[in-house]
């Protein structure tokens, strides 16, 4: 079996999508699971500050893209990680 290179965008394989993606939806969900309790401190869904959270949420979603994406020559071949 040939072993993948780390040449132009063959770094950037459906697996690395795969898995920069599953990151980045993590990433949004602990994002805003952290700032509801700090709602108006208010850990009631309907009171939240919808808002706030959905945009602290999104911004942990691109900056995981982004440090998948500036992580991917470190480690394995079509993999986010570092390790």
């Amino acid at each position: 079996m040939a072993e993948s290179t780390r040449t132009g965008l063959s770094t950037f394989g459906r697996a690395f999508w795969r898995a920069t993606l599953d990151r980045a939806i993590k990433s949004f969900a602990q994002a805003m699971i952290l700032v509801w309790p700090l709602a108006d401190g208010v850990l009631n869904l309907w009171e939240a500050d919808w808002s706030k959270t959905l945009t602290t949420g999104a911004l942990a979603f691109g900056l995981s893209i982004l440090t998948s994406i500036v992580s991917a020559p470190v480690g394995p071949v079509d993999s986010p990680s570092t390790i």
